[in-house]
């Protein structure tokens, strides 16, 4: 709670902050990217943003979706963009290429952006960001506060060696090459889909996840209702047995799917879990000595 105090803080600083005289040269920008939706609300003033995407204002999705409530909702297609005719289009790489190519063609700036994979990503695309929209100071703060969170991880994991399986629908494993994954590298944890054999993510049976025992279970969600098949995996009793919940951690999806500022309130969340580590362990020991 504390970290996300801070991500607010920074929120406010951009409501207040008189805008400096890069910024006044780009007074009007605009975001169809979830990603950079987000990174637009914490570094831009609010008097720079046009409209942010379809997606900025699902909860399941995006953390800073009360926010993006007060600003106008974009199509993420060229022709509100047209009308909107702003200095700058912030857009993923991988979304419609079409609407990217409309827009170029009538001379609007548009910036590209890949889905980030890594906290370098993360960093490079706030500071990215941070130079757009003409507050690269607010940037800096932003990855100062995730370098001290990652610093308080790294402490927590050299006191508490642990091994964090992340589970989520349908018994997928996250393996590397993902932004989950470099969160547990980052805070010094063993990944411990990559012991069971799935270096790269996939599908794992019910036998194998509850004989893994991994000292952490990572969770996107702290009482998943059973709304299908795929969600009832991880209602399972043997599930349930196996992992109570001083074995687990909850980091919503919309913590992890992008990085940016609240990507600083994930590392803690990771650290809160880490430091009960020790008690976790007695558990299932207690019981078998029973």
């Amino acid at each position: 709670m504390r970290k996300w105090l801070f991500v607010v803080a920074i929120s406010c600083v951009a409501l207040i902050a008189a805008p400096s005289a890069a910024a006044a040269a780009v007074k009007r920008i605009a975001s169809i990217n979830m990603c950079t939706d987000q990174l637009l609300l914490v570094l831009a003033d609010p008097d720079q943003i046009v409209g942010l995407g379809p997606y900025a204002r699902d909860r399941h999705l995006s953390w800073l979706a009360e926010q993006a409530r007060h600003y106008p909702r974009l199509s993420g297609e060229a022709e509100d963009l047209l009308m909107l005719a702003p200095n700058i289009i912030l857009a993923g790489r991988y979304g419609k290429r079409a609407t990217r190519e409309i827009l170029r063609a009538k001379k609007l700036k548009v910036e590209e952006f890949d889905t980030p994979r890594s906290v370098d990503d993360v960093k490079a695309q706030i500071a990215r960001v941070g130079g757009l929209v003409g507050h690269p100071d607010r940037a800096d703060a932003v990855i100062a506060e995730l370098d001290r969170a990652m610093t308080r991880a790294r402490r927590a994991a050299s006191r508490h060696p642990a091994r964090v399986l992340a589970l989520s629908r349908r018994g997928w494993v996250t393996g590397g090459d993902s932004l989950l994954s470099s969160l547990l590298q980052t805070a010094g944890l063993s990944n411990a889909a990559t012991d069971l054999g799935y270096a790269y993510g996939g599908f794992a049976s019910l036998e194998t996840i509850v004989a893994a025992r991994p000292d952490l279970l990572l969770l996107a969600e702290d009482q998943p209702a059973a709304e299908d098949q795929g969600k009832a995996l991880l209602l399972h009793p043997s599930i349930q047995r196996a992992y109570p919940p001083n074995r687990r951690i909850v980091i919503p999806e919309p913590l992890t799917i992008c990085g940016g500022a609240m990507f600083a309130v994930a590392l803690d969340r990771l650290v809160e879990a880490i430091e009960r580590i020790d008690p976790a362990r007695r558990t299932p020991d207690a019981s078998v000595s029973q």
